[in-house]
């Protein structure tokens, strides 16, 4: 029975979709500025996960992530680098889906755009003045009427009174409340712009995904994600606009994912405290980045560091080395593992508990091998790439990873064939009883980071 962690209802709950079988799911993206850092990634990479796991438990799942290509951001980025903010977007879409595909985050079914919903967004915002829940400032600017919106607040678990008595106005804003927020913006020399009822402008941040959420999924969908930074504001006032111009429901499940932190301080670009995953992969293969998020439960902080890379590293290779060898057949037939792993992603996606899983089956897969029940062994092995595959782990091939190069560690000087060499060298001392001389071409490559594994005649290696 799979249970989800509401952050509307602030508790866990049982999840029956509003039609029986499908589920539609919405995720808010990223703004396409700069390269990904690891905290986008964590989102991509817990919500492929989920995507994942709905699906392998039947579900027909349709999933939406959308690209905010137009914001205030963008347009300061494209204004300093002196080039059209559709050639900056690219460019970062572009490098955006080169890094999801190293993390092995699947496409979503649908990505749209913000710039190719401006006729949906204008026809949303009409509805909202309409109703009475938006208005036109004499600066220009559509704003929403927070109060107008009696539940604001509630996703947050924040009083509007509150909220209103640390807010301010802009000197160049004319809102009315501290708490109303842009819908439309009144253009502005040198900027983009679309003609609109109230003028030439640009849509407000918090509008685009309203309309795009609702255009592809409908009005009342089943659940909407994104990162736990965008609880407030941003879909506290998607709820506001989606319920007031459609007087539906919007979302019956919020799922949010915690921040990456960096000695327990939130990453982010205006702390200037964050990595891109750019640069994070010139040192960690990709699977060891998505091991160290699929590592950490989903809700819970997620403290970045070099050592905890290197700990997903170690942890995979234990994986990996399991896999070695092993012939390609079906699946296991023992429920077990299965059953187990399966519990664990129903209870709110638990993925250290699904990991915990993969290694007890990598366990048993050694303790097959050894005892040389090489059938058992293989039908284990395949379990367990099997139930990998659903975490997106373990699809490499098993010597390509071990045997993998990493900048950062001491073998990166020694190619495979100086490795090679060095082992027959060892290999033809211990044929010859040269035991000093295997012993020390051992420690040389120890030294340099190869890790030696002999067994029934033959010596393996990895790298550290």
């Amino acid at each position: 029975m799979l249970q989800i962690y509401n952050s509307f209802l602030r508790a866990k709950q049982v999840f029956v979709p509003l039609t029986e079988g499908k589920i539609n799911m919405y995720v808010c993206g990223i703004t396409v500025y700069d390269y990904l850092h690891l905290g986008h990634a964590r989102m991509m990479i817990v919500f492929d996960i989920i995507t994942r796991h709905l699906r392998a438990a039947g579900f027909d799942l349709r999933y939406v992530r959308n690209i905010t290509d137009i914001d205030d951001k963008i347009i300061r980025r494209a204004a300093e680098n002196g080039e059209d903010f559709r050639s900056l977007t690219k460019r970062f879409i572009d490098a955006m889906n080169e890094d999801c595909a190293a993390l092995n985050v699947l496409p979503p079914d649908d990505e749209p755009r913000a710039t190719d919903y401006i006729d949906q967004i204008i026809v949303m915002i009409e509805k909202l003045v309409d109703n009475g829940y938006a208005y036109r400032a004499d600066n220009g600017d559509v704003y929403y009427a927070v109060k107008q919106f009696e539940p604001y607040g509630r996703l947050s678990d924040q009083d509007p009174a509150d909220l209103r008595s640390g807010s301010r106005v802009e000197i160049d804003e004319a809102k009315r409340d501290p708490l109303d927020f842009v819908l439309w913006k009144a253009a502005k020399e040198g900027e983009p712009s679309w003609q609109s009822p109230w003028g030439d402008g640009r849509p407000g941040w918090h509008i685009e995904c309203s309309a795009m959420s609702t255009e592809l999924l409908g009005t009342h969908f089943d659940i909407h994600g994104g990162g736990m930074d965008l609880k407030f504001p941003h879909h506290e006032n998607e709820i506001a606009q989606s319920c007031g111009s459609t007087g539906d429901d919007f979302v019956n499940v919020w799922i949010h994912n915690g921040f990456v932190q960096i000695d327990d301080e939130k990453m982010s670009k205006s702390l200037g405290n964050f990595f891109t995953v750019r640069d994070i992969l010139k040192y960690f293969h990709p699977e060891e980045v998505r091991y160290f998020i699929v590592a950490g439960h989903y809700r819970s902080p997620l403290n970045y560091s070099d050592q905890e890379l290197k700990s997903s590293r170690a942890a995979l290779g234990r994986l990996y080395t399991a896999l070695r060898d092993q012939d390609i057949v079906s699946p296991s037939a023992d429920e077990t593992y299965t059953e187990r792993f399966v519990a664990a992603m129903d209870d709110d996606f638990n993925t250290p508990e699904a990991l915990a899983v993969l290694f007890d089956l990598s366990r048993a897969v050694n303790r097959a091998r050894d005892d040389d029940e090489t059938t058992l062994a293989a039908s284990l092995a395949a379990l367990l790439k099997q139930l990998g595959d659903r975490l997106g782990l373990l699809q490499l091939n098993p010597d390509d990873y071990l045997k993998s190069a990493r900048p950062d560690a001491k073998t990166h000087g020694l190619s495979d064939k100086q490795i090679e060499e060095a082992i027959a060298q060892r290999n033809l001392a211990r044929d010859e009883k040269r035991w000093d001389d295997a012993d020390r071409l051992r420690k040389e490559l120890a030294d340099a980071g190869v890790i030696l594994e002999d067994s029934a005649g033959t010596t393996t290696w990895r790298r550290e």
